[in-house]
């Protein structure tokens, strides 16, 4: 579907009318599976279950009458898990030990996101959306798969019914302890869920396959928790173990219909006068809105209308909605990938699928807080599971390892010092090893931060933009402005990027430039790649990176009387020099008075060494021993041998 050949949906009046049915029933599909994993996302990262329904609402709500992203679905998502259980735990958090305690803490990442919130909101306001062009492709998955294998460590516990205590390399290593002691009951409940979300993906039954996992997981779970009276404090005894069971295994919800106001929560600001209340708010606003920005231009790219979102104006939208969550309770917000992509197949058109998503969510949780309580914690554990299987998946890294071995290690540094350390610190060792990589493979430091640019106009209508020494991810945001500067001129139809003059020309400039090239094709514009002829690609990946391979040549320097010079010329050509430069000059030795001094010729050659060895070899048997010459030769690199 394009939108040249059909009529474009937008998120307005006259859109509300014309596609309300469309966006209502792909609100309600995308209900079902944002309700569970909001409530499991709030537990994972320390704050009430509810606490992920009010962002989910206010995201949805507020969203959609700021933003211009008619598909993204804002609400909690899992790659903020780290973030938030990070920041509870550094304020006290004791995972249900010292329940005052954990309140405390909870109010004190409230505060903490309030001021994340307005910092958002002044990126949107500064338009800082285009610093998500910085960061390097492979870093961010790196840091994706990371929060993938850190969601797994703390979940796996819930999902057998265990207390998930300890750093994520201490949890992992856990894992075959923690099956052992596990609670039976639970376990089967989780480990039933966690299956069904695995497996359903396989049904082939077109049927069948309409219906969200999360929602046949709790269709499950529930009568199995039912069936366990987790409603009531008991023990059991399994293989002569007693085990515990009851209500702390269930979801905690409002008692009574309307309940969910009571559990309205306000910040603690003190956390701010504090070192570590700053770090966090820095982790919350700076990989909240990275996140947020990828996802969107995401959902951008599989837009069937291919509508394309203002990032400045959606992080206004995500900064509010923030703000205003931290303020009542609610967890931090961004563009959700996973249930946007569902919004996209469920057929919505606009933005407003996701104000109804946000008002079904308020409906069920103001209505029927008490069958929502029956919800097993560890069938949320299972989904959550899945989750971050998801984002550190085999798939993921085979995908990485075909881009090129570079970037898999770029992609593995990056997890591994997340996994060791924390997000910014596992970013900024990502980032650290990217640019390692680019100096190792030639690229001019004064070049790194900085691109070399000529801009030539060949006719009323086309440019050619030439780069120079390098086209790398730490300076594609200047070399994408000086691009899209040219396009203010209406008249300006083709743009050529020239890159012969690069030495390292990187994945992540490599994958923008076609990005932009789809964005052109959509304007009615065209931009062309060129220059990439003589450059060694280091994979088979379209997108990979790629570098100018330095050549050995040898410089050959001769001096002699003018009167060789044609003699010379003419012989070096014709063992193979392609090339030289002739400069006159005089010359003499010391004892040489200056009236004697006779007219020379300088000859510069730069040739290959198998060429250079054959003119030393001529000069050495017919010209040395009979005339007076000087010869010297030198190393040299260059960029295009076949020039010379």
């Amino acid at each position: 579907m394009s939108a040249a050949n059909t009529e474009v949906p937008r998120g307005n009046l006259v859109g509300l009318v014309k596609y309300w049915k469309s966006d209502l029933v792909s609100g309600f599909l995308v209900f079902l599976i944002a309700l569970p994993l909001c409530l499991g996302i709030a537990l994972a990262c320390g704050y009430p279950a509810i606490a992920g329904v009010f962002t989910a609402i206010i995201g949805g709500i507020l969203a959609t009458f700021i933003s211009d992203s008619e598909l993204t679905i804002k609400g909690p998502a899992a790659g903020l898990i780290v973030i938030a259980i990070g920041a509870v735990q550094d304020f006290g958090f004791t995972f249900g030990k010292d329940p005052a305690a954990d309140i405390q803490a909870y109010k004190l990442a409230l505060g903490v996101g309030v001021a994340a919130g307005i910092i958002q909101i002044l990126f949107g306001l500064f338009r800082a959306g285009i610093v998500a062009e910085f960061f390097p492709t492979s870093v961010v998955h790196g840091m994706l798969a990371a929060i993938g294998v850190i969601i797994i460590a703390k979940q796996v516990p819930v999902v057998l019914g265990v207390s998930p205590e300890g750093e994520p390399l201490e949890l992992l290593w856990k894992i075959p302890e923690n099956i052992l002691h596990m609670n039976p009951a639970i376990g089967i409940i989780g480990i039933t869920s966690m299956l069904t979300m695995f497996l359903w993906p396989l049904v082939k039954n077109k049927y069948l396959k309409m219906i969200p996992a999360p929602l046949v997981v709790l269709v499950l779970a529930v009568p199995m928790g039912m069936y366990f009276h987790l409603t009531k404090d008991h023990t059991y005894v399994f293989n002569g173990h007693e085990y515990e069971l009851g209500e702390q295994f269930l979801v905690r919800m409002p008692d009574r219909v309307f309940g969910m106001f009571d559990e309205i929560t306000f910040p603690d600001f003190s956390g701010l006068a504090t070192v570590v209340g700053w770090k966090w708010v820095m982790m919350f606003a700076l990989i909240g809105t990275l996140e947020s920005m990828l996802s969107a231009k995401a959902v951008d790219m599989i837009d069937p209308y291919q509508r394309k979102t203002n990032l400045d104006r959606d992080n206004l939208a995500v900064g509010l909605g923030n703000t205003l969550c931290s303020f009542v309770g609610g967890l931090p917000m961004i563009s959700e990938i996973v249930r946007s992509k569902a919004n996209i197949d469920n057929g919505a058109k606009t933005r407003f699928a996701n104000m109804f998503h946000a008002l079904f969510l308020l409906v069920c949780v103001a209505l029927i807080p008490t069958v929502l309580h029956l919800i097993p914690l560890a069938a949320l554990g299972g989904m959550l599971v899945y989750t971050g299987f998801r984002l550190a998946s085999p798939r993921e890294i085979r995908h990485v390892f075909e881009i090129g071995r570079e970037q898999l290690v770029i992609f593995v540094s990056t997890m591994v010092a997340v996994l060791a350390t924390d997000l910014l610190i596992g970013i900024a060792i990502g980032i650290g090893v990217k640019f390692g990589i680019h100096i190792i493979n030639g690229v001019p430091i004064s070049s790194l931060f900085k691109p070399y640019v000529d801009i030539k106009q060949t006719n009323e209508n086309s440019y050619v933009i030439i780069a120079r020494q390098s086209a790398v991810f730490s300076n594609w945001i200047p070399l994408k402005k000086q691009i899209e500067s040219v396009l203010q001129d209406e008249r300006i139809t083709n743009v050529t990027v020239d890159l012969s003059d690069t030495k390292v020309v990187d994945h992540t400039v490599m994958e923008k430039l076609h990005e932009l090239q789809k964005e052109f094709e959509q304007h009615g514009r065209t931009l062309k790649i060129v220059g990439l002829e003589d450059h060694q690609s280091l994979s088979r990946h379209p997108h990979e990176a790629r570098r100018k391979p330095k050549r050995a040549i040898i410089r050959i320097t001769v001096i002699a009387e003018a009167s060789l010079e044609q003699r010379l010329t003419g012989k070096f050509m014709e063992l193979g020099a392609k090339g030289y430069t002739v400069v006159d000059c005089r010359g003499g030795s010391i004892r040489t008075p200056p009236e004697e001094r006779k007219p020379k010729v300088r000859i510069e050659a730069i040739v290959s060494p198998s060429v250079g060895n054959r003119i030393l070899c001529y000069l050495a048997d017919e010209i040395l021993d009979e005339f007076s010459v000087a010869v010297s030769t030198e190393n040299v690199e260059v960029i295009q041998g076949d020039y010379f």
